[in-house]
C-alpha cells in the first residue's frame, strides 16, 4: 500500500506575495503609500528618431526599427548582439547579459523601439543594453513623458505603473489643505498635483518637472513638510503632557559653583543657562538640546544644570558615548563639584565587578548625587533613587532607544495611569552645530540653545593642507614644536593594514615617528586597547610625559590638553567634515598659536578637495557643518539620532528653505484651530509611521 504523501504546511507563495513583499521592502503599506510613491526621473518616448539622425545626437534617444541580424557571439565575451534597421541606417543592440528567451523575442523580422544612448562601436552606431519593446508596425507613441520609479530588485517600472495606476482609481482625493491656506500659499490642488506628477501632459515644462520647481513638485514638498512639522509639534506637546518634577531651586551649590569657577561664563553660556534654568523649573519634562562649537564651553554648562537638578533635591545623570570622554567629563566636574560637597558616581562597562556593585549601590541610595559614565548607565542593575535630569553628549551617537532607556530610569511609575506619570527633564548635547533649516525640520519638537561664542584666550587655528609626499617637512615640524615644549597630535584613520585603502596605520605611524623622533616620547592610544591602557596613556599625555601622540579617532572628542598646539591628521581626505572640524577642535585650547596640517594622498577626487578646502577657509563650526550638509545630505549627516524616522523624500533643505518657513507658520496655525485637518494630513502622509517620533 503506498503511504500517503504528506501535505505541506505551507502552500508555495503566490507571485502577488512575493510582489507584496517587495513593495512593503520599499515602504508601500496601503494605496496612499503607492500613490505618493513619486518618480525619480522621467524618460521621453513621445518621439521617434531615424537611426541616422539618432547617430548624431547626445544622451539618450529612441529609434526604432526592423531585426535583421540576432546571434549569440562568444568573442571577446559571451554576448547577444541584435541589428535593427529603418529607411536611414542600421543600429547594433549589444546585450552583455541576457536571457535565452530573448534571441525568440528578438527574432529577424521583428519590429522594435528600442531607447539609450548611441555610441560609435567597432562596427558602426550601437547601443549597449538599451530599453526596448517589441512592438506592431504603426504602434502609437506615448503623449506623456514616461515616468521612472524608485524600484527594488524583483519589482519592474511596468508593474509598478499599474499598480500606482490601480490605486489612484481606488483612493479618496480630497485635499488637506484649507482653500484659504492653499490660496495664501499659491499652492495647487492636491489631486491636480499628484495626476501631473505621474501622468506629465505634452505641453509640461521638463526643466520645472527635473529640478522639481514645478507647482505640481512644490505642492508635494510643502505638504511633506507639513506632516513633518504636525508630527514633531505633536510629540512635543504629549511629552509636555506627560509632566515632570519642577526643579526650581538655584540654591547654595549652584551660587558657590559658578564662584569657584577661576573664569566668567561668556554672554553666551549665560543665556543658554537662563534658557535651561527656565525649562527646569517648569512642571513638564525639557528636552532641549544645547549645540555649540568645539570648545564653546558647553560642560560647565551642563554642569550648572546639574547643580540646579541637586539643589532641588534630585539627581543627574550625564551619559556619553566614549570611555575617554565620559572620563574627561568625570575628572573636570567631579573637581569642581566634589569639593563641594556632591557625591559624584563613575559607571563605565570596564570597572570590575566590586567597583561596579559600589557604584551602583550608591546611584540606588541616592548617596550619588550625579552620577558619569557609558551605554553602562541603561543596562538593568541600574537604578535611580531621584532622578530629575538627564544629560547627554555627543547625543547623535546614541539611537532612540538607548536616549529613551536612560530616561525610562528616572520614570515615576507611583501612578498607575500612563498620562500622569512623570520623567525627568532632558538636556542633549553636540559639538555638531547644526544648519537652520536642519533645526527648523528634524529637531523641530526640540528647544535649541546655541553657544555661539568662544571663551576669550583661544587662540584661532591655522590649517594647512599637505600633500604626504612632504612628510619629512611634517615631521621636522613635529619635532620643532616638541622642542619648544608644546605637544602634537599624529592622527590616522586606521589601526590595522588595510592594502584595499592603503591607508597608513597608526601602529606604522607610531614606530616610524619612534625612530624618527628618538629623542621625544611618542605614545599610541587606539579604539582596541583596554580602557585601562588607553588611561594610562593618556594621562602620560597630560601630564606631558608624552610629547607626541598618536591616535586613531578615539581623540575626537572629549581629550582636553591646552599644551597640545599642533595637529597632524593623516588621510585626511578620507575624514568626514564635521570628525575634522572635532579633531581640528582638540587644540587651540591654551594661549600658544596652533595648527592643524591635513596629509592627503594625491589623487582628490572633487568630494575630498571641497571638504579640504571648507577646513582650510574656515574655523566657523555652523558654516562647515552646512557644506557638510551640502555634501552628505540629512540622513547621512543625523547619524543615529534619527534611527526610526522617515527622511525627508522629496524635500531639498538647501533650496527648499523657504519652505520650511511656511510649513512650520502653517503647522503652528492648523495645531491651534483645525484638528481635523490636522489628523487627516498625518494620516495620508505618515500613516502608521507617526510612532516614530524622537523621544
Amino acid at each position: 500500500m503506498a503511504k500517503p504523501k504528506k501535505v505541506s504546511e505551507s502552500a508555495p507563495r503566490s507571485r502577488l506575495d512575493k510582489i507584496k513583499d517587495k513593495l512593503i521592502k520599499l515602504g508601500l503599506r496601503s494605496d496612499m503609500d503607492l500613490v505618493l510613491h513619486l518618480p525619480l526621473r522621467y524618460e521621453d518616448e513621445t518621439q521617434v528618431y531615424p537611426i541616422h539622425q539618432a547617430a548624431l545626437m547626445s544622451g539618450s534617444t529612441q529609434v526604432e526599427g526592423v531585426v535583421t541580424a540576432c546571434e549569440v557571439q562568444f568573442r571577446p565575451r559571451r554576448q547577444l548582439v541584435v541589428t535593427i534597421a529603418d529607411e536611414s541606417g542600421q543600429l547594433t543592440m549589444r546585450f552583455l547579459n541576457f536571457y535565452g528567451s530573448q534571441t525568440k523575442q528578438l527574432a529577424e523580422g521583428t519590429r522594435v523601439r528600442a531607447r539609450g544612448e548611441i555610441r560609435q562601436g567597432f562596427f558602426g552606431a550601437e547601443m549597449v543594453h538599451p530599453i526596448y519593446k517589441v512592438i506592431l508596425e504603426g504602434a502609437p507613441l506615448p503623449t506623456a513623458l514616461t515616468p521612472i520609479y524608485p524600484a527594488g530588485e524583483g519589482l519592474p517600472q511596468a508593474a509598478l505603473r499599474k499598480l500606482i495606476l490601480e490605486a489612484m482609481a481606488r483612493i479618496e482625493w480630497q485635499d488637506t489643505l484649507p482653500e484659504p491656506l492653499r490660496a495664501a500659499l499659491g499652492l495647487p490642488a492636491f489631486e491636480s498635483s499628484v495626476r501631473l506628477l505621474h501622468n506629465p501632459p505634452p505641453a509640461v515644462d521638463e526643466g520645472a518637472l527635473g529640478d522639481r520647481s514645478h507647482p505640481a513638485w512644490v505642492r508635494m514638498k510643502f505638504d511633506e513638510l507639513l506632516a513633518q512639522q504636525l508630527s514633531l509639534k505633536r510629540a512635543q506637546t504629549a511629552r509636555r503632557a506627560k509632566g515632570a518634577a519642577a526643579l526650581p531651586h538655584i540654591g547654595k551649590l549652584s551660587q558657590e559653583f559658578l564662584a569657584s569657577l577661576p573664569f566668567q561664563l561668556t554672554a553666551a553660556q549665560q543665556r543658554v543657562l537662563a534658557e535651561i534654568r527656565a525649562d527646569l523649573r517648569a512642571a513638564y519634562p525639557m528636552q532641549r538640546l544645547l549645540q555649540g562649537d568645539v570648545g564653546s564651553g558647553k560642560t560647565v554648562v551642563a554642569a550648572l544644570a546639574a547643580a540646579q537638578a541637586i539643589d532641588s533635591g534630585f539627581q543627574a545623570v550625564l551619559m556619553a558615548p566614549t570611555e575617554i570622554l565620559a572620563d574627561q567629563h568625570f575628572r573636570k566636574i567631579a573637581a569642581w563639584m566634589e569639593p563641594l560637597g556632591v557625591g559624584v558616581a563613575w559607571l563605565t562597562g570596564s570597572l570590575k565587578k566590586k567597583e561596579k556593585t559600589e557604584a551602583q549601590a550608591r546611584i540606588e541610595s541616592g548617596a550619588a548625587q550625579l552620577v558619569i559614565g557609558t551605554h553602562a548607565l541603561i543596562q538593568e542593575g541600574v537604578q535611580f533613587a531621584k532622578l530629575g535630569l538627564v544629560i547627554v553628549d555627543e547625543q547623535h551617537r546614541f539611537g532612540v532607544g538607548q536616549r529613551l532607556a536612560l530616561r525610562n530610569k528616572g520614570l515615576d511609575t507611583t501612578n498607575a495611569l500612563e498620562e500622569q506619570k512623570t520623567v525627568p527633564h532632558q538636556l542633549m548635547m553636540s559639538a555638531t552645530p547644526i544648519p537652520r533649516t536642519l533645526a527648523m525640520t528634524y529637531y523641530a519638537d526640540l528647544e535649541v540653545s546655541v553657544i555661539d561664542q568662544l571663551p576669550p584666550g583661544r587662540t584661532p587655528v591655522v590649517t594647512r593642507v599637505i600633500d604626504q609626499e612632504r612628510r619629512d617637512e611634517v615631521i621636522e615640524r613635529v619635532h620643532a614644536a616638541a622642542q619648544e615644549g608644546r605637544q602634537v597630535y599624529w592622527v590616522c584613520p586606521l589601526i590595522e593594514e588595510s592594502e584595499a585603502l592603503q591607508l597608513q596605520t597608526a601602529t606604522d605611524t607610531h614606530a616610524m615617528l619612534t625612530a624618527a623622533l628618538a629623542d621625544l616620547q611618542v605614545g599610541l592610544v587606539h579604539g582596541r586597547m583596554k580602557p585601562l591602557e588607553k588611561q594610562q596613556v593618556m594621562d602620560a599625555f597630560t601630564r606631558a610625559e608624552i610629547q607626541v601622540l598618536v591616535a586613531t579617532t578615539v581623540i575626537e572628542v572629549g581629550v582636553d590638553v591646552p599644551n597640545a598646539s599642533l595637529m597632524v591628521i593623516e588621510h585626511a581626505e578620507r575624514f568626514g567634515l564635521s570628525q575634522l572640524h572635532q579633531l581640528r577642535g582638540r587644540v587651540g585650547r591654551g594661549a600658544a598659536a596652533s595648527a592643524c596640517l591635513l596629509l592627503y594622498q594625491s589623487p582628490l577626487g572633487p568630494t575630498a578637495k571641497q571638504r579640504l578646502r571648507t577646513m582650510r577657509e574656515t574655523t566657523d563650526g555652523f558654516e562647515i557643518a552646512r557644506t557638510d550638509l551640502q555634501i552628505r545630505g540629512p540622513g547621512e549627516f543625523l547619524g543615529a539620532r534619527q534611527s526610526g524616522q522617515a527622511m525627508l523624500r522629496f524635500a531639498d533643505l538647501e533650496t527648499d528653505q523657504w519652505l520650511v518657513e511656511r510649513a512650520r507658520d502653517a503647522a503652528h496655525k492648523l495645531l491651534e484651530s483645525d484638528p481635523a485637518t490636522v489628523e487627516a494630513h498625518l494620516a495620508r502622509w505618515l500613516g502608521s509611521r507617526e510612532d516614530f517620533l524622537k523621544v
